[in-house]
């Protein structure tokens, strides 16, 4: 089996693209930038020698990079999250151009950069309480949302990406002092179901997509231009009221027998509440709760007078008949 780099999905063995998230397997030789076989050892172009390449790295411990509030966070709750079915945002960022620029420096010079862009990549997911699933080489995938989990999932997630673009954006201005190169970074994100699996003590998550959720992830991030954010629709439906976002209308996207419907995340909307967001868009009337909302009004003007008050209102969400009451005591 192949393991795909982007996303964890096990592949056949002669597989050219990925099931899971449509990343192509191919090895790229640093000389020339042409693509090879899996198993070559040499380009058979420039005569490059790839047999050090051809060796996979071992994927670095989730202990050393998560920080300890989070891991505690992960560890302590979870048992109750195995096997869970939980909605995630995921978050894919990568380098533009990663080929010319391991041409124009050397392999220390292209490491210290990449590990830049990668501690200002991790900053920013941690930063949301998002999770780095994958190290992609010049890039990450992360969840937000599993393994812990938020209600405003997506949009941290989408807070998590801009302010990426900023920080990177930053960065890329200081290589192109030092190095006088082009550095640029996109990022793609959609939002689905998972199931999450095993949680190890390492904080190694094991996971399952359902449907497109990675897939699409990561195909926006491929569709995106350099330095920006792109949305799936999933995602801009839960966060646009947090956000100003540009449509950027249905997109052929390979794999899907559809265009696909996508946005550019522009900046965040000045800091509000949920129920600010709603009542901009307008708030349902209630309608045949005059005796429900008498009592409130009575309790409210109970309060005015000094007499403290509390009320709970209960009832499942979108319940017809929601139940009202005063507490004993």
């Amino acid at each position: 089996m192949v393991l795909c780099p982007s996303c964890g999905q096990d592949n056949r063995e002669d597989a050219k693209f990925c099931r899971g998230c449509g990343a192509k397997f191919a090895l790229a030789c640093p000389s020339c930038g042409t693509d090879l076989e899996a198993d070559a050892s040499f380009c058979d172009k420039c005569g490059h020698r790839l047999a050090e390449l051809s060796k996979p790295a071992a994927a670095p411990d989730p202990l050393t990079y998560t920080p300890p509030h989070l891991a505690e966070k992960i560890l302590r709750d979870r048992a109750t999250l195995e096997g869970e079915r939980r909605t995630v945002t995921v978050l894919f960022a990568d380098a533009v151009g990663f080929t010319p620029i391991s041409e124009r420096l050397d392999e220390e010079q292209v490491y210290d950069l990449m590990q830049g862009c990668l501690a200002r990549m991790m900053e920013a997911v941690h930063r949301y309480e998002g999770t780095i699933t994958q190290f992609t080489g010049d890039g990450v995938m992360a969840l937000f949302g599993a393994p812990i989990a938020h209600e405003d999932s997506a949009r941290r997630a989408v807070a998590a990406a801009l302010e990426m673009q900023k920080s990177l954006d930053d960065y890329a201005a200081d290589v192109k002092k030092r190095y006088s190169i082009e550095c640029r970074f996109r990022v793609g994100l959609n939002t689905g179901p998972v199931v999450v699996g095993k949680i190890s003590d390492n904080l190694d998550m094991d996971y399952t997509a359902l449907g497109d959720t990675v897939n699409l992830a990561a195909r926006m991030e491929e569709l995106a231009e350099p330095g920006t954010v792109q949305l799936s629709e999933n995602t801009y439906r839960v966060a646009q009221d947090y956000f100003e976002c540009e449509p950027l209308g249905a997109l052929t996207v390979k794999g899907k027998a559809e265009p696909v419907v996508a946005y550019r995340a522009l900046r965040e909307r000045p800091v509000r509440t949920r129920l600010e967001a709603a009542a901009e868009r307008g708030l349902t009337p209630f309608v045949g709760r005059d005796q429900e909302l008498a009592v409130l009004r009575g309790y409210l003007e109970q309060a005015k007078r000094g007499q403290g008050q509390v009320v709970f209102i209960s009832g499942e969400a979108y319940a017809r008949w929601p139940v009202w009451r005063r507490p004993s005591s």
